[in-house]
C-alpha cells in the first residue's frame, strides 16, 4: 500500500505573522546603527568623489563641471600610466611572495607540538606593528648612513660599500618594499590561513592515509579545496592592499628613483594635495575603486566556484 504524503507548504498560523513582523522589525533596529555608519562614513564620501570627479575642483574657488575631462586626461597622464604599471608588477610579485610565505609559515605551525606556541607568537608579532611605524623602522635599518644592514653585510664580505636600498635603483627600492610587506603581513596571514587548516576535520585527513593517498595528494584533493573560502578571502585582502599600496612608498623611496616606485595612491595624493586638482584625483580613485571591484569579483568567482 503506497502513502501519498501531502507536500503542500505549511500555512502559516494568523497569530503568528505579527509576532514574525516583529521579529523583523527587531532585526531591522539592531542593523540600523550600521547601516548608518556605512552610509554616512562609506556611501555619502563615495557619492561625493563621483561628484567631484566630474568637475574641475580647486581647492580654492568654485568648482567648475567639466565631464567627461577629468576621465579623458587620465590616458594622457604619462605618470599615472607608469604607476599603474609598476602597481599591477608589485601586486603580482607581493601577492605570490606573501602567499607562499604565509601558507608556508601555516603549514608549519598546523600542528601542536614544543615549542610551536612560541613559534606562532613570534610570526604574528610583527602584526601588531604600525604600518607607518614599521616602514619608518625599515627606513632606519635600510639607511646607508645610520642603518646597520649595510655594515652587517660589509662585514660578511657581501657588498664592498655601501648600498642605498631604497633610492639607489629601482630594484632594490622594489625589493626593499617587498621585504617590509613580507615581514609586516606574512604573520597575519598565516593566522587566517592557520584557522582554514585547523577547520578541517581530522578525520577526513585519516579516511585520505587510509586509501593511500600520499602527502600531495592529500593537499591538492583534500586541503585545498576545503580552504577555498579562507584563500579567497586571504587573496583578496592581499590583491586590494597592495593595490592600495601608499605607506611603504611615501615613506621608504618617496617614488623614487625617478617615480619608479610611485604607486596609482602616490598619484591621487600627488593629484589632491601637491597639484591641488581634487577633480583629477576624485576620478583617478573612481576608476582605481572601479578596478578593485572587477579585480575581486574575478578572483572571489575563480576561487570560490567547485572545482
Amino acid at each position: 500500500m503506497t502513502l501519498l504524503l501531502d507536500e503542500r507548504p505549511a500555512v502559516t498560523p494568523p497569530a503568528a505573522r505579527p509576532r514574525r513582523r516583529a521579529r523583523r522589525w527587531v532585526g531591522a533596529l539592531y542593523a540600523a546603527p550600521t547601516a548608518f555608519m556605512v552610509g554616512l562614513f562609506f556611501l555619502v564620501p563615495l557619492g561625493l568623489v563621483a561628484y567631484m570627479s566630474l568637475h574641475h575642483w580647486p581647492l580654492l574657488g568654485a568648482p567648475e563641471i567639466n565631464a567627461p575631462e577629468n576621465y579623458a586626461g587620465m590616458a594622457d597622464d604619462e605618470l599615472l600610466a607608469t604607476a599603474a604599471w609598476f602597481t599591477l608588477k608589485y601586486t603580482v610579485v607581493v601577492t605570490v611572495l606573501l602567499f607562499a610565505l604565509s601558507f608556508g609559515l601555516a603549514l608549519l605551525v598546523q600542528h601542536p607540538g614544543r615549542g610551536i606556541g612560541l613559534l606562532r607568537t613570534a610570526y604574528f608579532i610583527p602584526a601588531a606593528v604600525g604600518f607607518a611605524s614599521a616602514s619608518l623602522l625599515f627606513l632606519g635599518m635600510l639607511s646607508d648612513e645610520i642603518g646597520p644592514v649595510n655594515d652587517i653585510l660589509r662585514s660578511l664580505g657581501i657588498v664592498d660599500g655601501y648600498v642605498s636600498f631604497t633610492s639607489g635603483s629601482p630594484n632594490t627600492a622594489l625589493g626593499s618594499a617587498v621585504g617590509l610587506v613580507l615581514w609586516r603581513f606574512a604573520g597575519f596571514n598565516m593566522l587566517i590561513l592557520l584557522t582554514g587548516l585547523q577547520s578541517i576535520p581530522v578525520e577526513v585527513y585519516e579516511a585520505a592515509r587510509l586509501d593511500g593517498a600520499g602527502r600531495w595528494q592529500t593537499f591538492r584533493r583534500i586541503t585545498v579545496p576545503l580552504m577555498r573560502p579562507t584563500l579567497a578571502l586571504v587573496l583578496t585582502m592581499m590583491v586590494t592592499g597592495s593595490l592600495l599600496a601608499f605607506d611603504q612608498f611615501w615613506i621608504l623611496t618617496r617614488g623614487g628613483p625617478d617615480n619608479s616606485t610611485t604607486s596609482l595612491v602616490m598619484v591621487i595624493y600627488r593629484k589632491a594635495f601637491i597639484e591641488l586638482d581634487l577633480g583629477s584625483a576624485a576620478a583617478i580613485s573612481v576608476a582605481l575603486l572601479f578596478v578593485l571591484i572587477v579585480f575581486n569579483v574575478v578572483q572571489l568567482g575563480m576561487l570560490r566556484r567547485r572545482g
